[in-house]
């Protein structure tokens, strides 16, 4: 049996799968299409939870920017775990308590404002967009691999698929899709990585064999890995971060970021009870450790099998790194999987000095450059788009056949797992904060539930569009969408729950500056922040403001909303004694008995 119809097997049997469950899981009311009728189990929608935030730029980038760009994108993997961690003690119990469906239904009703509702909505819609192109974007990488389909097919292929099973399904249908979407990325994560660990270092838990010797050189891998950069004119693997600014407000932009994120919070309005909201949150951290202490082994295991392909001298035991460096690989000869790559056009040969070899190294070192000015070499030949490493890593390490279709179809179930939440966030608000709430309070439950589905397809064409025109890689893109959820909701959310004082006025006026200030900032600089080749903390053009990253800027929007709230709070109206009074029930649950739905 070929590749091409093993991959159409392994993917094939997903899509039946997804689609299976969804007609068996339809939605038959507002309250399943929402919430799945709140009776989920913790344990499934702690697993539904973990895929739901695993997304692409988990599975398929987060991997591919440690390998380009070692510890300094360590960044990514601390953010994004610690906002996990603070959405499950600071917010998820409460806003459950709360008994709400949606994060603008709690904006609207804690700060008693149509206005804070409509102002969550559009914080809402701006972040979960971005973030949806970046699900869409490696939805497309993956497809065009291992359909062996055109990038823009395979956005429309993932586009088909979200829609047959969330438009009908609603929360229910995608509860327990991602829940065997989450079965089917993190076997497809772990075991090629047990293969490539075994290969490289003799160790078959990853985590572990990024710390082992790797076998052919005898040296520990990652100092191998740090040899085999620097002959080529890289920064060590591990070398620290020089911008230490930069990588703290970005730590804190992705912490809070994940905090505020809408399709995530909503996972918490599934459960029966405080407790199970909890417990769920907890279940989801041991389901999401699963894959996040794997990924750096990925990475760094990615980074040096790509390496020794296309320097195959420098695989083993290496007495002059540089005489390695020079025996680039004969682009004749290049693997097949290089090959296949090339078809998609994410991986790209430009012969510059024409001598039929392939050389890859920094060539914005100008030390470096002047040696490899004396080879004759005239620039990087190879590009790599960094979003594919992962998918392609059983490839490079020529594992079975098999493999490799277990991995196509664990990254388009990362794609599609929050792909579908993210819509289902958006077309929640739309439907059920703008319509049902704002436009028309007496539509009927059969009338919400279409303008539901309606908004939903809607969101998943506008998700199609940008998935085609995207402003980067996966990865970078979904740190875009975490900076604005950072700075515009997860202020007001934190401030609804604990600040009794904090009023509409001071609510509203902190949202519109963080989500204003951050999108000003992102749009300054987006320019430069996608130059293939650039790391976004090592380096530091002159015009951005205090050295701060775009990727890092949601930060200090997240203080500025703050700090705009507590000031115009200081100055306008406290809030009514009954919205005061539900904040202190809000703050101290009495047992863990039923929340309330409103």
């Amino acid at each position: 049996m070929s590749q091409f119809a093993i991959n159409l097997l392994f993917v094939g049997a997903s899509f039946a799968l997804y689609i299976g469950i969804a007609i068996w899981a339809r939605a038959g009311s507002t309250k399943d299409f929402y919430v799945a009728g709140g009776g989920v189990h913790p344990i499934t929608n702690g697993m539904a939870t973990a895929a739901d935030w695993m997304s692409a730029a988990s599975f398929i980038s987060m991997a591919g920017l440690l390998a380009s760009g070692g510890y300094a994108n360590s960044t990514f993997l601390m953010g994004w775990t610690g906002g996990y961690v603070i959405l499950a003690m600071l917010l998820a119990p409460y806003l459950r308590k709360f008994g709400k469906f949606t994060v603008p239904d709690f904006i609207g009703d804690r700060f008693y404002s149509n206005t804070a509702r409509l102002v969550a909505v559009i914080c809402l819609i701006v972040a979960s967009v971005t973030y949806v192109i970046g699900q869409m974007t490696g939805a497309g990488v993956a497809f065009s691999r291992f359909l062996e389909v055109p990038n823009t097919a395979g956005i429309w292929i993932a586009a088909a698929i979200v829609f047959l099973y969330a438009v009908f399904g609603g929360m229910k249908g995608i509860t327990y899709t991602q829940v065997a979407q989450y079965v089917v990325l993190i076997i497809a994560y772990t075991i090629p990585a047990v293969f490539i660990a075994m290969q490289l270092t003799g160790n078959p838990i990853p985590m572990f064999g990024m710390f082992s010797t790797h076998t052919e050189s005898g040296l520990p891998l990652l100092q191998k890995l740090d040899d085999v950069v620097n002959a080529l004119g890289f920064r060590d693997y591990t070398a620290d971060v020089d911008n230490k600014l930069n990588m703290v407000l970005f730590t804190l932009s992705l912490m809070v970021g994940t905090a505020g994120l809408p399709h995530v919070i909503i996972r918490f309005f599934t459960v029966p009870k405080v407790a199970d909201a909890r417990w769920s949150a907890g279940w989801a951290l041991v389901f999401i450790a699963l894959l996040y202490l794997t990924a750096p082994a990925v990475g760094s295991m990615a980074r040096l099998n790509l390496a020794t392909t296309v320097y195959p001298e420098m695989a083993g035991q290496v007495e002059d790194y540089d005489a390695a460096a020079e025996q680039a690989l004969i682009y004749e000869d290049r693997p097949g999987w290089i090959r296949t790559w090339e078809e998609t056009g994410l991986i790209n040969f430009d012969d510059k000095n024409n001598d039929g070899r392939i050389q890859v190294y920094n060539d914005s070192n100008e030390e470096y450059a002047e040696i490899a000015e004396s080879r004759g070499w005239e620039g990087s030949e190879l590009t790599v788009n960094n979003d594919i490493l992962v998918l392609a890593n059983p490839e490079i390490a020529n594992l079975p056949a098999w493999v490799i279709g277990l991995i196509a179809a664990g990254g388009i179930a990362a794609a599609l797992s929050t792909a579908a939440g993210l819509l289902l966030a958006i077309s929640s608000a739309i439907s059920h904060d703008l319509i049902k709430t704002m436009i028309n309070p007496k539509i009927t439950e059969k009338g919400e539930m279409l303008a539901a589905r309606i908004s939903m397809a809607g969101a998943i064409l506008v998700a199609t569009y940008l998935g085609l025109n995207p402003p980067g890689f996966a990865a970078q893109t979904v740190a875009l969408a975490f900076g604005i959820a950072g700075a515009s909701l997860f202020p007001a959310l934190m401030m609804g729950i604990f600040s009794k004082k904090m009023n509409n006025s001071g609510a509203v006026a902190g949202m519109l500056a963080g989500l204003g200030c951050t999108l000003l900032y992102i749009f300054t600089y987006l320019g430069w922040l996608f130059i293939p080749g650039t790391n976004m903390l090592a380096n530091t053009p002159d015009n951005w403001l205090f050295g701060i990253s775009p990727l890092s800027f949601g930060a200090v929007g997240a203080m500025i909303n703050f700090a705009v709230a507590f000031s115009v709070c200081s100055v306008t109206k406290a809030p009514p004694q009954e919205i005061q009074d539900l904040v202190e029930s809000v703050r101290y649950p009495k047992g863990a008995g039923v929340a309330v739905d409103h």
